[in-house]
């Protein structure tokens, strides 16, 4: 018998790696006319165990612990009968447990070299598959790229991440982003945006920005870097379009006009590129800060860019920084908030942030108080290859919530608004250092 058992779908129809159909399975008693393979790379997740573990673009490739634990998710949109099989390579005295809601098996390949964990009885909504190390001889317990569902329904009630094109796997792994744009009176020249962000406790997963006033060249709010580090971080693109900071011409370059203290800055890259600052801030879950932000044209063909925090409670505003970005006339334009996940290992995690008190001031110091907001989506979520996330307003407090493979997502585009609740700040904008 060969050391090791090789599985590949050689079957009628087109075999696709990457989540597309592929031919009718008519094998056993309980044969079933579709099938559909889900990639680990951008569908699968380390619940448990060492970061030795970790998933690459290729699936699982690298299973040497027992106590590491995969997790693959999909959402079907009704219940199904169903058989589920592991598609790569596995000894065969090697052994694994596979988890489905309350049922559990232990699988090796059979005869035919075939990974199969049987049929299942699932219920409509997000699928949990959980695989763990049970025994093994050789290095890796397995190496898998796809779990593949087959089912005699229709498949494109399946859902997940189906395609790394445009790096799509990592994309999906980190989780769908979701914005709000608040709705703002035609005529008035913005200058001030306003807001209170307060995170549910256990909300606050590593990896999570959760972004409190944003505005047409940047963005301001609070992320989780570490276990240990968190920051308030307030960003403004460089208006020459790249994604490496080095190539901005120097009359291009966002510049520091100043900081506040402990305040770092610099200049970030990757999804576009300007100027960066950052404090490190022990934010925790459960309390509310507060976030003011303003954008101001200086008549030099120039826009000047400040941002201030604090916790609600405390008395004294913090400066973050103030930039100047040239070749620019504005004033404050789209407001937004979003939340989205920075680390595709914690993509699986659900994350929420409440936006309690928006408001916008104009040019002539006069205040608006926001009272509607537009969902959207990233690409990820407009493609529905993740459902898990939701937005709008609750108990009149608008939020949004993302990861963690929730049912009953929001409605993409969709308008939501609350009473007013004349809440307005009380604000010394000459006091502000």
């Amino acid at each position: 018998m060969k050391k090791y058992i090789l599985f590949f779908l050689i079957l009628s129809g087109t075999l696709n790696a990457c989540g597309s159909p592929v031919g009718p399975s008519q094998e056993g008693p309980n044969a079933y006319i579709n099938a559909i393979n889900i990639p680990f790379a951008g569908n699968a997740f380390q619940t448990a165990g060492p970061s030795t573990d970790a998933i690459s673009t290729k699936g699982i490739t690298d299973w040497t612990q027992a106590n590491t634990q995969y997790s693959l998710f999909f959402k079907t949109d009704k219940a199904l009968r169903c058989r589920i099989k592991l598609i790569g390579t596995m000894d065969p005295s090697h052994a694994i447990r596979l988890k489905i809601g309350a049922l559990v098996r232990t699988i090796s390949p059979d005869a035919k070299g075939e990974i199969d964990a049987g049929e299942f009885s699932i219920s409509a909504g997000y699928q949990e598959v959980s695989l763990q190390g049970i025994r093994k001889k050789l290095t890796n317990y397995a190496d898998l790229t796809d779990l593949r569902i087959e089912i005699n329904e229709d498949l494109s009630g399946i859902s997940f991440v189906k395609d790394n094109v445009d790096n799509r796997f990592y994309w999906g792994r980190r989780g769908p982003s979701v914005h709000l744009t608040y709705t703002v009176p035609a005529g008035p020249n913005f200058k001030w945006m306003y807001n209170e962000v307060s995170i549910p406790l256990q909300m606050d997963p590593i990896g999570s920005y959760f972004m409190a006033n944003g505005f047409g060249e940047g963005y301001f709010g609070m992320q989780v870097n570490s276990e240990t580090e968190r920051r308030i971080l307030f960003s403004v693109w460089s208006p020459y379009v790249t994604d490496n900071p080095a190539s901005i011409p120097e009359d291009q370059k966002i510049k520091l006009i100043k900081k506040g203290p402990q305040v770092y800055t610099g200049e970030f890259g990757n999804e576009g590129a300007g100027g960066q600052s950052y404090l490190r801030y022990p934010w925790v879950a459960g309390k509310t800060y507060q976030f003011l932000n303003s954008v101001e044209p200086d008549s030099q063909g120039n826009t000047i860019y400040t941002a201030y925090f604090k916790e609600k409670s405390a008395a004294e505003w913090i400066l973050i920084a103030q930039f100047l970005r040239p070749k620019t006339t504005t004033w404050y334009k789209r407001p937004h908030s979003f939340v989205e996940n920075f680390d595709p290992l914690f993509g699986h995690i659900t994350r929420k942030a409440s936006y309690i008190n928006p408001w916008m001031v104009d040019a002539a110091g006069e205040w608006v108080e926001l009272q509607e907001v537009k969902l959207t989506g990233d690409d990820i979520a407009r493609r529905a290859y993740r459902q898990d996330y939701d937005g709008g307003v609750s108990n009149n407090v608008f939020f949004l919530q993302n990861g963690g493979f929730f049912n009953s997502p929001a409605v993409l585009n969709s308008m939501s608004s609350r009473p007013a609740q004349q809440q307005k700040p009380q604000i010394d904008f000459q006091k502000l250092p």
